[in-house]
């Protein structure tokens, strides 16, 4: 990707430098401003990585985690009522990038006028199949009305992206004014990966097809500034110290139980690895 980025795409116009983190593709690139680190896969590799994404069953939970999905779902979805003070039935909800539904469904079960966007044919079928309505491509290219929704979410889509400020700008058009744009992704501020450094899977594109871009509180900020976005909120949860399979069972156990007992601080000093960010249409 290196050969197509210049300077930051978070409207930053800062330079990008090499950093240790080396990977496969090359060493991370980052902002001398905001600090986002970027991918230098080729295009190639980020499309060859991209195909696993068009999979009928997308992303459906499995039967073990179906519960701790639907809460993490529903105290999401409970933040969004919350910042619109609006019930979940007065609340049209676009997730993008919504694969075969799965958050969908969440939304649907508690009473959220829900429908999705989704590119990937096969995981789009599966929503439809499921009765749900989703429209199959990109949102640049749906073309809904403006202001059409109360709420948008994307989840895991905004690292996939090398100049994310056209979708997010698209989400701003089609939000109803005071909306709320939920964008979850990873956190390279977090102790995961200050610990893991570019061990974390989340950096590996052989791991997560498409992940080129990544995000800290600070540079998730400046590309909301950047859109014309206020900062409702940030939140961020999980630490993982090591990942499974590169120490011994016995010493990923201590870390497991090390990485439980450091998550609820690095909810409040914005160290986990998981970050949403609450984007409010000014």
């Amino acid at each position: 990707m290196a050969q197509y980025l210049a300077s930051c795409p978070l409207g930053c116009n800062s330079g990008l430098e090499p950093t240790p983190l080396i990977l496969p593709e090359g060493p991370l690139l980052k902002c001398s401003d905001c600090g986002q680190l970027i991918s230098q896969a080729t295009e190639e590799r980020y499309r060859e990585s991209m195909l696993e994404f068009d999979d009928p069953k997308g992303t459906l939970p499995d039967a073990a985690s179906r519960r701790r999905r639907f809460g993490l779902g529903k105290k999401w979805l409970d933040k969004i009522s919350s910042l619109l003070n609006k019930p979940p039935s007065e609340i049209r909800l676009l997730d993008v990038g919504c694969s075969s539904g799965a958050f969908l469904q969440i939304a649907k079960a508690l009473g959220f006028a829900a429908e999705g966007v989704e590119p990937a044919p096969r995981a789009a079928q599966t929503a439809k199949d499921a009765g749900l309505v989703v429209h199959c491509g990109y949102l640049q290219d749906i073309g809904f009305p403006p202001e059409s929704f109360d709420a948008i979410t994307l989840f895991e889509v905004i690292e996939h992206l090398r100049e994310p400020a056209e979708l997010l700008m698209e989400c701003r058009r089609i939000l109803k004014p005071g909306g709320i744009l939920l964008v979850g992704t990873g956190n390279t501020a977090s102790w995961t990966v200050a610990s893991e450094k570019e061990a974390w899977r989340y950096f590996r594109i052989e791991n997560h097809g498409g992940h080129i871009s990544f995000y800290n509180p600070f540079s998730m900020a400046k590309l909301a500034q950047h859109c014309d976005f206020e900062l409702a909120r940030i939140d961020t949860q999980n630490v993982r110290l090591v990942e499974k399979g590169q120490t011994s069972p016995l010493l990923y156990r201590l870390s497991r139980i090390a990485g439980e007992l450091l998550n609820l601080p690095a909810k409040f000093l914005g160290r986990g690895h998981d970050m949403q960010a609450y984007l409010r249409k000014s």
